[in-house]
């Protein structure tokens, strides 16, 4: 049986017919830069997210630059952020002149750890003085501790940039005063919040795109300026920007993709349920085979909320890489994300970062697999992949 890492052919022939129809309708518009195809898919984004505002970009790591460049990020600042994600989060930073303040990882969520970012700005002045920015990442799709996180960053004055490449649709529980929990999407809880639209994505595109959330008003007109290189009105530049500007062909297509988005979260979750199941009735749970961690205290309410979109499903075992082959062998698509972690990558070590040693970040990397888990996937594929896993350990 063959079974790809993702696949979304199941996706395009069911929508195959709609996206012909609207790549057609901006070919005949002939509006092939910004226009109404980009503010009908930015408002229906902000109203799918929580925020008043949402300005489309060229891609997510654009949407994360711009978003530093909107808050003045550069030389001599820091922007703390996790060591375990895609390059686009560091590389952005570095791009402003900023340099990246590594903060390690929750050993269960692979999400930055609140203890430790709060351990680390409480011992180090000067660290405090340079922050401009703390930017989590909800990593593989289920959002990072933001009540934390936002208490620490309020502590401190400084703002968050939400990279929430992999988790359109993710919630997070709110704790509340009166003791009830309020879901709040990925991207509303800091002051900005940044999608990608690459096509693996849980809403991807047919190429390149990003957007960036917020509920600031005067923010999301910077935004809007820096994405057109830095003009307002045309051809009066106050700001210098770039060219970061959505492509109608990108909008209409993720716009008629965005309705269906949360059946194939509930898809996803469903795919998790049937892989917990299959784990643990073969016996691989928790010594052989440690799954994701998608738990809170209101067990209940979490079925009906997107707690983890699981953009991907992330295992950790012993043996990985030879794990991994032997999946390859038998035509099981998985991937490692990310075998390396940030700063450890060879672009920094002029800066003395591979001086560093962040234990749940660099074992992570070595120990973490992605299994399919795309909306296609059918139980059947999903028991190949399990029996499988189990003959490598038996």
């Amino acid at each position: 049986m063959n079974i790809p890492l993702l696949d979304l052919q199941p996706q395009l022939d069911r929508l195959r017919d709609e996206i012909v129809d609207a790549v057609t309708g901006v070919i005949d518009s002939k509006q092939y830069i910004l226009g109404p195809r980009v503010t009908e898919f930015e408002e229906a984004v902000a109203e799918y997210c929580g925020t008043t505002r949402a300005v489309g970009v060229s891609s997510g790591t654009d949407a994360l630059l711009i978003t530093l460049m909107g808050l003045g990020v550069g030389p001599g600042d820091l922007v703390a952020t996790t060591p375990y994600t895609f390059f686009a989060t560091m590389g952005s930073i570095m791009r402003t002149g900023a340099r990246p303040l590594f903060v390690d990882i929750d050993p269960h969520t692979y999400n930055i750890s609140a203890d430790h970012l709060d351990e680390l700005l409480a011992g180090d002045d000067e660290a405090r003085r340079r922050l401009k920015a703390i930017m989590p990442v909800h990593l593989f799709g289920q959002c990072a501790a933001m009540e934390r996180i936002t208490s620490t960053a309020d502590r401190y004055g400084v703002p968050i940039i939400e990279d929430a490449a992999q988790a359109i649709g993710a919630e997070f529980p709110w704790s509340q005063k009166n003791g009830g929990i309020l879901w709040k999407k990925a991207g509303s809880m800091g002051l900005a919040g940044c999608f990608s639209f690459f096509p693996s994505k849980n809403l991807g595109g047919i190429g390149d795109g990003g957007m960036v959330v917020t509920s600031d008003e005067a923010f999301a007109d910077r935004l809007v300026s820096l994405r057109n290189h830095g003009s307002s009105p045309k051809y009066y530049h106050p700001l210098i920007g770039g060219n970061f500007r959505l492509a109608p062909i990108q909008a209409a297509v993720l716009h008629l993709k965005l309705p269906h988005l949360e059946n194939w979260h509930r898809k996803r979750r469903q795919n998790s349920k049937n892989y917990r199941r299959l784990f643990r009735d073969k016996g691989l749970t928790p010594h052989a085979v440690s799954l994701p961690k998608a738990e809170y205290r209101g067990m209940d309410s979490r079925e009906r909320h997107n707690y983890h979109i699981y953009n991907q499903f992330i295992i950790r075992v012993g043996r990985r890489d030879r794990l991994r082959a032997f999946l390859q062998e038998k035509s099981i698509g998985c991937e490692i994300y990310y075998p390396l972690c940030l700063h450890q990558q060879e672009c920094l070590r002029e800066f003395g970062y591979d001086r560093l040693r962040l234990p749940e970040a660099e074992k992570a990397a070595g120990e973490t697999l992605a299994l399919p888990i795309y909306p296609g996937l059918t139980l059947e594929m999903q028991e190949y992949v399990v029996e499988t896993i189990a003959e490598f350990y038996q």
